[in-house]
């Protein structure tokens, strides 16, 4: 497969410093943010105590993402990774459109992240402006990722710990409840007490898998963050592995336990469902702490979505698809400029916190799930390919093969391709479509008359 050394020589130039431990953290620290601690109080809201099985379908469709993306980062780990993968095992438009939807994806969950960030800082300032907290925080995860990458990883790997330690503090203290406490109200009868398990029917759980996606979303950046590992194989093969079993423990647990103490109907959005159990259970300032456990998860999420998008940008640039000026990196090995171009959606979130507050939340998360349910299609596809490429040419040992070859990979692809067809029969994801349909039209457009031969050319 020598001849994708031609795209990773491309890319080069960012530094390899993250370690296995942080490429972990970073993957946690990506997908354990608002997805699970704000977003699942809409699957809540769709599918009642059922959501456990909308979290598990997710679980299983990234499990299999997981071990495709696995496979394909183990032989090539670059920057542009799945974009990449894109290009040179379908075509150069698909490459050009996995790295734009996903960059357009990522640039707006770091507005639904910001977004929910301001919505934390309310419970203890009610008064407040939101866009006050939006341009506060956004400086400062801003200046984190504008130096080197070890500082970015190390940052991460703090913000990750936090959460993970809570979580599990949260389900230590949820098991001491429901199992043993036991106080009025509390127990697995709010599973059937409230319009039973399904109370909007199993359509209503399968809605839930839109929002639950969004959930796992950002599991993917390791494949990202790869390119900048010390020992980028042992690494992701090692990041892979740990990541998703403890997100999958992480995610359908401190739901279970959500789900035995607040009875559904009681997860409302103007609050996380997390900070809501503490305040059911009446644990002395735990309202308090488990908010600030979750702002951390979203400042986390956010900081993660920044550094990732800003190096699908870098890979747009050498590749040719985007200004030059997007693939220069400064004297701290980073691409500033790139990064200053993927804020663009911190500042729809300021405008949205201004314009629609009480909606700004659910409109960003309902627009950005489109490049993520897309990118995620198109990495099920690229694997497919990516067999029949090397199957063809002896079907040589590699560091890392996906199980059950094509059916799962093919069982993946038409799970999220599914999910995504559902989104025009929400209310809430009525735009997920309307706006996504149009902007890969668009990019192809683009493509078409702009990129067309250009593929693989130095960006300038």
């Amino acid at each position: 497969m020598s001849n994708f050394d031609s795209i990773s020589e491309r890319e080069s130039g960012l530094r390899q410093r993250l370690s296995a431990r942080q490429l972990t953290m970073i993957a946690i620290g990506g997908a354990i943010g608002t997805g699970l601690f704000l977003g699942s109080s809409l699957a809540i809201h769709f599918a009642g105590p059922s959501v456990l099985l909308s979290y598990s379908i997710a679980a299983v469709i990234s499990l299999l993402l997981m071990g495709c993306l696995a496979e394909m980062t183990a032989v090539h780990p670059t920057p542009g990774s799945f974009g990449a993968y894109a290009e040179y095992y379908i075509h150069p438009l698909a490459g050009f459109l996995v790295r734009y939807a996903y960059w357009s994806c990522i640039v707006l969950a770091v507005g639904a992240e910001v977004t929910a960030v301001a919505t934390y800082m309310q419970y203890w300032f009610p008064a407040s402006p939101a866009w006050l907290w939006v341009v506060l925080f956004s400086a400062v995860l801003v200046g984190v990722n504008a130096m080197n990458v070890k500082v970015f990883g190390t940052v991460e790997y703090w913000f990750s710990s936090i959460k993970v330690t809570a979580i599990l503090a949260f389900i230590a203290i949820g098991s001491y409840v429901v199992f043993y406490s036991r106080p009025v109200g509390i127990g697995f009868d709010n599973y059937t007490n409230h319009g039973g398990f399904f109370p909007h029917g199993a359509l209503g759980m399968w809605f839930a898998v839109i929002p639950a996606v969004f959930g796992y979303l950002s599991i993917e950046m390791i494949a990202v963050a790869a390119g900048e590992a010390e020992d980028p194989q042992r690494a992701v093969i090692s990041a892979f592995r740990a990541t998703l079993g403890r997100l999958a423990i992480f995610y359908l647990l401190s739901l279970a336990l959500m789900l035995a103490i607040v009875p559904w109907q009681a997860a409302g959005m103007d609050k996380s469902p997390f900070v809501r159990v503490m305040e059911i259970i009446g644990l002395p300032g735990g309202a308090a702490v488990i908010n600030f456990v979750v702002l951390i998860a979203a400042l986390s999420a956010m900081n993660s979505q920044l550094y990732i998008t800003t190096r699908m940008m870098f890979s747009l640039s050498r590749g040719g698809y985007a200004p030059a000026r997007f693939g220069r990196l400064r004297r701290s090995g980073v691409p500033v400029d790139a990064l200053a171009l993927s804020c663009i959606g911190i500042g729809i979130a300021m405008v949205l916190s201004i314009w629609q507050p009480e909606r700004a939340f659910v409109l960003m998360m309902s627009i950005s799930i489109f490049g993520a349910m897309f990118t995620w299609f198109m990495i099920f596809v690229t694997h497919w390919f990516f067999r029949r490429q090397w199957a063809a040419q002896g079907d040589a040992l590699r560091p890392f093969r996906m199980w059950g070859f094509p059916w799962l990979t093919l069982l993946g692809a038409t799970l999220i391709l599914a999910v995504m067809l559902t989104t025009p029969f929400t209310a809430l994801f009525a735009m997920t479509l309307a706006t996504g349909i149009p902007f890969l039209a668009l990019l192809t457009i683009i493509y078409l008359v702009w990129y067309r031969g250009k593929a693989g050319l130095p960006a300038g």
